[in-house]
């Protein structure tokens, strides 16, 4: 990479114009490979277990199988790219995700299925822990948050997009055509990255090659109560956020009586109110604190689960529901870019095994949270509505409680 490049890349230069769409884009494309890769192949989950001669638990063994390798790749792959800088292990990990997707699309079996699952969810791992460790190379301060709140535009809509464009693509292909997609996604940001995607860690930034220092590196963050806040702030959000995505469908369908369009169109509904608010937190950053916009989210989700909770308990009605349902999934637009923003703040040679951390505890949560919603059987909302509210209440208080003490660097401009 040319020094020009590596001086370009700066952190809190202020990358504007043409430069900084071309980041938004491809970080936002690299960022999307998570919903995208779980939230596509949903619909075709039923025919897949017929194809394959296999139960339906099974099958969505397909599903655990790609939230595990994510954890697994985000763990290796985010320390590997402080050492080797962000290029070889992101194009390794988006080969790996093609030739993954390709042999989910051939599997002729569940178990092989499963197995490529895994594989792909490696490769997608680079993308995700990649991408938010680059914003963090790119950018510092109110810029690091600005951005992360314009990814807010690709993460609230890809979950959206994905199980439409998944369904629609069962219209005229079965599910390996659905593989074969997710295949020409990653073949296409691989070329992408190759072309477009300049060096952003400086060699003298870079981490020493070694085992112990990767495992330096996780024990230091782990020790650092602030950061620890931040994350577990962050996944228990996501906790709440997995209870909805799993539970809504069966809530609002079979106990409200929602038709499947009228579903999609409060699902992308509650989607959009991601979107807006992160592009919110981007203009309100600057005015105040990243702290302070993190707290009134925080506070907004804890107090949306709260009403979602007593209007499915009291059953007070749909509109009741929708109302502080819609609140409280918005505010995941001001709580996820100023969480990873000031939860990287401080770790900027270390900001590739930050983010695996970040990204573990998000999935390792939010897959925790996804079977609770079934433990309290059919016919009532309630227990999504207890399981949501209750991680929001959690994400609340290990905000307070560990991140209080913060110091002014953390919750202001830190360049």
């Amino acid at each position: 990479m040319s020094t020009t490049a590596t001086r370009a890349a700066a952190p809190g230069t202020g990358i504007a114009g043409a430069a900084r769409l071309k980041f938004a884009l491809i970080l936002g494309g690299l960022s999307a490979f998570g919903p995208l890769s779980i939230d596509m192949y949903l619909p075709a989950l039923p025919a897949m277990a017929g194809d394959l001669r296999a139960a339906d638990t099974t099958v969505q063994l397909t599903l655990t199988a790609f939230i595990v390798g994510l954890a697994i790749g985000q763990l290796v792959l985010g320390p590997l790219s402080d050492m080797l800088g962000r290029r070889r292990p992101l194009i390794a990990g988006l080969v790996l995700y093609v030739l993954g997707s390709v042999l989910c699309a051939l599997s002729p079996n569940a178990e092989l299925l499963i197995t490529a699952r895994g594989v792909q969810a490696i490769g997608a791992a680079a993308g995700i822990v990649i991408a938010r460790a680059t914003v963090r190379d790119l950018f510092s301060g109110i810029a690091m948050t600005k951005f992360f709140s314009v990814l807010m535009l690709v993460n609230g809509l890809a979950p959206i997009l994905a199980p439409i464009i998944g369904g629609q693509l069962l219209n005229w292909t079965s599910w390996h055509g659905v593989f074969v997609t997710l295949a020409v996604f990653g073949a296409l940001l691989l070329i992408v990255v190759v072309l477009a995607l300049p060096e952003p860690l400086p060699v003298e930034l870079r981490s020493s090659a070694r085992f112990g220092e990767v495992l330096r590196s996780y024990a230091a963050l782990l020790a650092d109560r602030v950061f620890v806040g931040y994350a577990l702030a962050s996944g228990l959000m996501f906790g709440g956020l997995f209870a909805y995505i799993s539970g809504s469908s069966f809530a609002l369908q079979e106990v409200y009586g929602l038709s499947p369009q009228a579903f999609s169109l409060v699902f992308g509904l509650n989607g959009v109110g991601i979107v807006l608010a992160g592009q919110l937190n981007g203009r309100l950053v600057g005015r105040f604190t990243e702290r302070s916009l993190l707290t009134a989210g925080l506070i907004a989700f804890a107090v949306g689960g709260a009403g979602v909770l007593a209007a499915a308990a009291g059953g007070l009605g749909l509109i009741a529901l929708l109302v502080p349902l819609f609140v409280m999934i918005a505010s995941i637009g001001l709580v996820a870019p100023n969480s990873s923003s000031l939860a990287l703040a401080e770790h900027a040679r270390s900001a590739g095994a930050a983010s695996a951390l970040l990204g573990v505890v998000q999935f390792v949560v939010g897959g925790f949270a996804t079977p609770l919603v079934g433990l309290g059987g059919k016919g009532s909302a309630t227990p999504m509505a207890l399981v949501m509210a209750g991680f929001a209440v959690l994400a609340l208080l290990a905000y307070v409680g560990l991140t209080r003490q913060a110091s002014p660097a953390r919750s202001s401009d830190f360049s």
